[in-house]
């Protein structure tokens, strides 16, 4: 094949995974939450197979489905964007990455006062937008840092864009990513920037970054660049793989955003990969337990689809997935959910075919590999020869 696009739906999970509980969700089910809203209209991925995967017949089972499909199991010990992607790519995560449900210590924030001259706030487990609306106004008194986490692996730096120049709040985010490592080496490091005030209410903008460990091991986007071919980023992915194996890539400010980039490069005339995240999903509708507004967003995905199918040449493969779950009715919790993910499969030469239930995102890292001709030693087990 000359040419795969791989879309990651960020948290579109497909239910609960049989050690869901030990990740604090029951009945966990990010898809079938989406198809209680009357919202959802998604003919395309209907037709693709999306019915068919397992466990999401209520999406309505096409007879004759026009691409490949498959419910892939997390083999990784985890639910978090860094550890989902790296699977995707190949890299299997046995241990958890470290969480803080009481805050982090005072040896980490001590050392991150010290390197950005500037005091902290909240440290605590909290909503993003949340922790804005209970300590904008604070920091805007102060100046300090508002530091939070969840239940993910993560240090969540927020800071208001008209006190805090952007360059300054990655700067910072920057030298936290250097205090956290060893022991205290958390998935991502993420800058959160918002705007506003406590009288209109305040809102985080797009402006977000990530900055992500660096991938313990040689990953697909390395084999993919060091083969000569192109290995393009869009959204988040090079700040997952922090910067580590890209030949170039692209930040999106939105889903919209994000698939006009990938409009952008189907049209470009290039031998390789394109990794697209859209992280709208779950940082938008996931997080904030908004059902309509993720329902709503995977229509607009799926409209959008429609037009993108046409596009793909007779080489091309779209691949299209998630990283783990972030059930939006699910209300123990605004984290993200421990889920299988759907696997959807199409392009002109894609045989039709259900692949049932497979153990390992790593299944699709071994696949491409295989589709683009390169070298890459994973656990993952290739599914192409039952694809094309």
């Amino acid at each position: 094949m000359k040419r795969v696009f791989l879309i990651v739906l960020d948290s579109c999970g497909a239910g609960a995974m049989p050690d869901s509980e030990k990740f604090g969700d029951i009945g966990v089910h990010t898809l079938r939450s989406c198809a209680s809203s009357d919202k959802l209209h998604i003919p395309n991925l209907v037709k693709l197979g999306i019915g068919n995967i397992d466990g999401q017949e209520f999406l309505g089972k096409v007879e004759n489905p026009t691409g490949a499909v498959a419910r892939l199991a997390e083999r990784s010990m985890g639910k978090d964007t860094t550890i989902g992607h790296w699977e995707i790519a190949g890299l299997v995560s046995p241990d958890p990455l470290p969480v803080y449900p009481e805050g982090f210590p005072q040896e980490v924030l001590k050392a991150f006062e010290e390197a950005t001259g500037r005091g902290c706030l909240c440290n605590l487990p909290y909503s993003g937008t949340d922790v804005i609306r209970d300590y904008g106004q604070e920091h805007l008194d102060t100046g300090k840092w508002i530091i939070y986490t969840s239940a993910d692996s993560v240090f969540q730096v927020a800071a208001h864009e008209e006190l805090v120049p952007l360059d300054e709040l990655y700067d910072a985010c920057h030298k936290a990513r250097e205090i956290l490592r060893g022991k205290h080496g958390v998935g991502r490091v993420i800058a959160r920037p918002f705007v506003g005030d406590s009288v209109t209410g305040f809102k985080r903008t797009s402006n977000r970054h990530d900055y992500s460990l660096e991938p313990p091991a040689r990953t697909l986007l390395d084999a993919v660049k060091e083969s000569g071919k192109a290995s393009i980023g869009v959204g988040k992915i090079y700040d997952i793989f922090a910067g580590i194996g890209t030949t170039e890539h692209v930040y999106n400010t939105s889903n919209q955003n994000g698939m006009e980039h990938t409009d952008h490069y189907a049209a470009q005339d290039f031998e390789g990969l394109c990794f697209v995240n859209l992280v709208d999903f779950d940082m938008v509708f996931g997080h904030r337990r908004n059902i309509d507004g993720y329902a709503n967003a995977l229509s607009e995905f799926d409209a959008w689809l429609g037009n993108f199918l046409p596009k793909l040449g007779e080489d091309d493969i779209l691949m299209i997935t998630a990283d783990h779950g972030c059930d939006p009715a699910y209300t123990a919790t605004t984290d993200h959910t421990r889920e299988y993910v759907p696997l959807i499969v199409a392009g002109p030469k894609v045989k039709p075919v259900n692949l049932g239930t497979r153990i390992g995102f790593c299944d699709i890292a071994a696949t491409v590999a295989e589709l683009l001709d390169v070298e890459l030693e994973t656990e993952g087990v290739s599914f192409a020869d039952e694809i094309v």
